[in-house]
């Protein structure tokens, strides 16, 4: 029964019998408490109802325009509401029913839905008139139920292309819980960026650069990211291009460090971090030199099968041509994949692990603090860790994601997830899900 009908029946009983036995100033007390009460239950019925009418709308069995308002089904279709469903009900089995409705007012509540693998948490508003139609519906956590890596493996061996997973504790003291084609080498997509902000980091603690040191902007990349937007020469900190660098992937934040502290620099931070094929990664490209190198085919052609020596001349060549300005490339569409497995930057999940374990390493905090500004996981599985940092990377057809993870015992552990699929685009939130189900494994 739920709580709130508990409270209703303890209520009345109570009220029942206080009425026959106080003066009418209690008795009028108790009366409106019991109204509340009514009231109350009554809410709680009605956020109950829309959740069952929720869940016939997902299985498909009444129209989304019976159930969520115009303003929700705007911004998420009835045909999008049938793609959710079918891809959660791919990773945690059938939806069977309501599991929780805890009201949170009138007309919301944190939700719960039963699936055959999983408790599905989040939030769900009505519209205060009219039929109280759903306005908002969330679902940001999913506590998997009998989950096992080898069921998590064999969804990830199934998807097209090429996957690469290491979900393992940091320091070797256990052995890894998932470790699927770990030394495979793999387009990362910006997670390229790792190597910069340890690069970055080891400079300020040497006195080199420090985090408040002001940079003019002369740097200008194309997005992801908002400071290619940015006036020229406009006066920003190092610390201000790091977290924009990590938090929102900005590309003109990432090429103006690189610029800063040398692309030499960033390259001796692949080799320190003992990366098993840096030649995959040298020269290191900025990300303009990418999307130029993406857009003029020919050149990329070029650019692939010639030697690292031969590259850096070509580089040296892109940049007299461009001086350095977005607007003189041939801009890459990413419509779908492209030379994904010449054009990028590559490491394996055992070489992300060595540049997390590296920015783990560091004395000062700063940089993990930069790390730990997006942890890309909702809130409640933010709950279950101590610490969470993320950098992640895609483009059509290359997706990573990465988390330095330190539990509440204070051990740490890296889960590292790469997908390649020269194809066609991959999954994004299908990967996502499955993420969130290898952090929720038990850690051995």
């Amino acid at each position: 029964m739920p709580k709130s009908l508990l409270n209703l029946a303890f209520g009345a009983a109570v009220a029942a019998a206080l009425h026959c036995v106080t003066p009418s100033a209690l008795a009028q007390e108790v009366n409106s408490e019991a109204d509340d009460l009514a009231e109350d239950t009554s809410q709680a019925q009605l956020l109950t109802t829309r959740l069952n009418d929720v869940i016939t709308v997902l299985v498909g069995d009444v129209e989304a325009q019976a159930v969520f308002a115009p303003s929700f089904l705007a911004a998420v279709t009835p045909e999008q509401l049938a793609g959710l469903i079918q891809q959660l009900e791919q990773q945690f089995g059938k939806l069977e029913g309501v599991e929780s409705v805890t009201p949170t007012g009138p007309y919301s509540a944190n939700i719960a839905l039963r699936f055959e693998n999983a408790i599905g948490r989040g939030t769900m508003h009505l519209a205060p008139d009219g039929e109280h139609l759903v306005v908002g519906l969330l679902l940001s956590d999913f506590e998997t139920l009998n989950d096992t890596p080898e069921a998590i493996e064999a969804e990830l061996e199934s998807l097209p292309g090429m996957v690469s997973v290491l979900y393992t504790p940091l320091d070797g003291w256990a052995d890894p819980v998932i470790a699927l084609n770990p030394d495979k080498q793999m387009a990362i997509g910006s997670t390229f960026k790792l190597y910069v902000l340890s690069a970055l980091a080891r400079r300020v603690a040497e006195g080199r650069n420090g985090w408040d040191q002001g940079v003019r902007l002369s740097v200008r990349s194309l997005p992801s990211g908002r400071m290619q937007n940015w006036p020229e020469q406009t006066p920003v900190t190092v610390a201000t291009l790091a977290i924009m660098m990590i938090s929102i992937s900005d590309n003109t934040a990432t090429d103006q460090l690189i610029d800063l502290i040398g692309r030499d620099t960033v390259e001796r931070e692949v080799l320190a971090s003992g990366h098993s094929q840096p030649d995959r990664m040298l020269p290191f490209l900025t990300t303009l030199e990418l999307f130029a190198l993406k857009g003029d085919e020919a050149r990329g052609g070029l650019y692939a099968m010639a030697n690292e020596e031969q590259q850096q001349d070509m580089l040296a060549d892109l940049g007299r041509e461009t001086g350095g300005d977005a607007a003189n490339i041939i801009p890459p569409t990413f419509a779908r994949p492209h030379a994904i497995d010449t054009l990028e930057w590559f490491a394996s999940a055992q070489d992300v692990r060595g540049i997390l374990e590296r920015i783990k390493a560091l004395d000062e905090p700063i940089a993990r603090k930069i790390l730990a500004v997006n942890p890309s996981v909702p809130g409640p599985m933010r709950d279950k860790w101590a610490y969470i940092g993320f950098k992640g990377g895609s483009e059509p057809g290359v997706l990573n994601l990465s988390w330095l993870l330190q539990d509440d015992t204070g051990e740490w552990h890296v889960l590292v997830m790469s997908w390649n699929n020269p194809e066609e685009d991959v999954d994004k939130q299908k990967f996502e899900l499955l993420g969130l189900r290898i952090m929720g494994l038990a850690r051995r």
